[in-house]
């Protein structure tokens, strides 16, 4: 996905690379071009490094590697490890199991893998000091999953496009969203890497699912869960509130849902 808005005053972006993705910001009004906003940056930037040293699965040394391995307990995580684990324990809850924070290993061992949860916290949380800003429109975009806000009710929304997941070149649709999040779970970009955790296999039948709500946390863990559900996602989606947004099937056919608070 990519954002761009329609009208542009003194608005200014910025990338980073942090989480093994790219993390890009889009300012707008006020504090675009101010001292203020470059701080408020540079906060967001250390919160989503200070998460990545956390809940890397990457490193050896990070709180979840050692944990999943057994060397330290959640009591000797820093809180916001048992606030992830939490949202994962619901998330697996709410989608019948499909999506689960823990996954069977290739040694058959149970591994902790709490990603699915993390992106999407982490960005909602890294977005907090920008959102603080007055007068000041913003949209933090991780790997393609957004927080966006409008401050200024007569400035135009950001524009949200959706990829078509069978040719990354085209777009599908554009979202308007003034205060909100937008998620995308699928294949374009990343290959194969979301499976069914009741079952360890890859989910059939879908290619891409992009859901628009109130937060990136959930909304980020429904585009997952749904993804996971394969053929069953979009049922699954309509018993979510406050929810809406789009799945793109493995045949090319695209259908929407809900209605976004």
């Amino acid at each position: 996905m990519s954002a761009v808005a329609a009208a542009r005053p003194r608005t200014t972006r910025q990338v980073v690379q942090v989480m093994g993705m790219p993390i890009s910001l889009a300012l707008r009004g006020r504090h675009a071009t101010t001292p203020a906003g470059e701080r408020a940056w540079l906060e967001a930037v250390a919160t989503l490094r200070n998460v990545d040293r956390v809940f890397s699965t990457y490193r050896a040394d990070s709180h979840v590697s050692r944990l999943g391995r057994g060397e330290i307990g959640l009591a000797e995580c820093p809180p916001e490890v048992a606030e992830v684990l939490a949202i994962g324990e619901l998330a697996r809850i709410q989608s019948g199991g499909a999506f689960d924070v823990r996954r069977p290993g290739p040694d058959g061992r149970t591994v902790l893998d709490p990603s699915g949860v993390v992106k999407g916290w982490a960005v909602e949380r890294a977005a907090r000091a920008l959102l603080a800003l007055d007068d000041t429109d913003v949209c933090l975009s991780a790997g393609g999953d957004m927080v966006c806000h409008v401050a200024d009710p007569d400035r135009d929304p950001w524009l949200v496009g959706i990829e078509d997941p069978h040719d990354p070149s085209r777009v599908l649709a554009r979202v308007p969203i003034r205060h909100g999040a937008v998620a995308t779970s699928g294949t374009a970009h990343r290959g194969t890497h979301i499976v069914d955790a009741r079952t360890g296999a890859t989910a059939v039948g879908v290619a891409q699912v992009t859901v628009v709500g109130a937060d990136l946390t959930w909304t980020d863990v429904d585009a997952t869960a749904a993804y996971a559900l394969g053929a069953g996602a979009l049922a699954w989606l309509a018993t979510r509130t406050g929810r809406a947004g789009l799945v793109v099937w493995e045949d090319g056919r695209c259908e929407t849902f809900g209605r976004a608070a």
